[in-house]
Formats: C-alpha cells, sequence, structure tokens
C-alpha cells in the first residue's frame, strides 16, 4: 500500500508541477514575485500530498534569514530543495547549468535569479559561478542557497563538502546560515517510497562573515552534519 501510495504521489508530484506552471504562468511572466508565488503555492501542494497520501508532513525550525545571506543546506531529496526555497522569501539557488533546461523547473529557477553552474574544470567552474550570482544579486539580493555537497546524499552517507560555499562565502562577506536536515530518512534519493512521518528543515545559528576559508568550511561541514544525526535519530533512522 505504501508504494502505490508513494507512486501516486509521485504521478501528482509532476502532473502538478506542469499544470501550475503553465496555468499560473502569466504571474511569474509579470514580475519576478509572481514567480516566486507560483513556486510556493505550488510547494504547499506537493505538501499537502505528502501528508494525505504518504502520512508525511514537514516542519520547519530556527530562525529564517531574510536579507542578503548565504544559505548551504544538507541535501537528501527533492523534498529540502523544496522546503528550502519555500521558507526563505527569495531564494537564490546556485543549481546545476543542466537544471536550466529542465521543463517548468529550469524556467522559474532562472526567473527567481538562480545562478546555473557548469560542471567542469573547477577554476572556470568557479568563475562562471561567482558571475552568474553577482548578476542575480545585482538584479534583487536575495538568499544565496547552496546544497555544499553538490548531490543528493542517502542518510548516514557521509560526502565531502565542496569548496562552492567558500566561495560565495569569501567572495561576498555575508554571514552563512547552515541548514540541517533529516528528509532522506522518509524521502530518499532513488527510492519510490515516500514513508510517514515528520520531514524537517533547520535553519541553524549563522556563522559570521570573515572567517578564512578552510576555518569556515571545517565549521560549516561540522554543524550541518552534526544536527542532520540529530534530527534523523530524532525520526528514528538506525545509523550504521
Amino acid at each position: 500500500m505504501l508504494l502505490i501510495r508513494s507512486l501516486i504521489f509521485d504521478f501528482l508530484l509532476y502532473t502538478t508541477m506542469l499544470v501550475v506552471g503553465i496555468l499560473l504562468s502569466p504571474a511569474a511572466i509579470w514580475s519576478r514575485s509572481g514567480a516566486y508565488w507560483v513556486m510556493k503555492t505550488y510547494s504547499r501542494i506537493i505538501f499537502w500530498y505528502l501528508k494525505v497520501l504518504c502520512g508525511l508532513r514537514v516542519e520547519f525550525r530556527g530562525t529564517v534569514p531574510t536579507g542578503p545571506v548565504i544559505v548551504c543546506s544538507k541535501h537528501m531529496s527533492f523534498l529540502d530543495i523544496l522546503m528550502v526555497h519555500y521558507a526563505l522569501p527569495r531564494a537564490k539557488l546556485i543549481m546545476k547549468n543542466e537544471l536550466k533546461w529542465a521543463p517548468v523547473i529550469g524556467i522559474y529557477a532562472l526567473r527567481t535569479g538562480a545562478a546555473p553552474v557548469s560542471r567542469g574544470k573547477k577554476g572556470s567552474a568557479m568563475k562562471q559561478m561567482v558571475n552568474n550570482v553577482k548578476i542575480a544579486q545585482e538584479t534583487e539580493p536575495g538568499q544565496l542557497t547552496i546544497f555544499p555537497q553538490g548531490t543528493r546524499v542517502l542518510p548516514g552517507v557521509k560526502s565531502r563538502y565542496k569548496v562552492g560555499a567558500g566561495v560565495l562565502y569569501e567572495q561576498y562577506g555575508n554571514p552563512c546560515y547552515p541548514v540541517a536536515t533529516n528528509t532522506g530518512v522518509f524521502w530518499a534519493r532513488r527510492s519510490w517510497h515516500r514513508k510517514p512521518g515528520v520531514a524537517v528543515i533547520e535553519f541553524l545559528e549563522p556563522i559570521p562573515a570573515g572567517l578564512p576559508v578552510k576555518e569556515f568550511m571545517e565549521r560549516l561541514e561540522d554543524v550541518i552534519e552534526t544536527n542532520s544525526d540529530r534530527l534523523m535519530a530524532e525520526a528514528g533512522f538506525k545509523f550504521p
């Protein structure tokens, strides 16, 4: 029964994305605020589907930043992208370049000032990221949002944090808000199951601007991993 409910949810996830994205596109075309409204509306619908079909509720903890800051989040599921973007007033995602060609997702991400980054040589990729972020921030400052592991990670798996977060932190001199999550316990990478429970994202105490990049990266990884492990343990995850 859980698998059937999960498959129904997945069908609704993508069909609703298409329907909402197309029907409400005039709002997104009209203004950037309209694009954010459409994306948050879509997220609310998905959260409702999860609750009704899968018994999975979402919960937001901590103080949500509002100014021009950097947000670095643990990434285990498509759900944490929806939750982080829903919680932040003006999230500007650092995303893989390929996603800008994705139907609906790419159009709305670019409309809200997302910064695409190509995978390739580290130096050129970092330069591209900084240039794209600069353009996005000059248009309308927001919360630069990056998933420092660069990809979804299964619960309990440790994956090295990439230096992109440190580059942004050093370049823009803004405080960084780490975000911990347990979403992968309920909606794991490459799994068909959407399990019941409470999916949490938690905005943690900000890391002040001005630290050396090495110290910042070490502190960022420690605080996100420690608190994500805590949230996963609260959700009943058994570590290997």
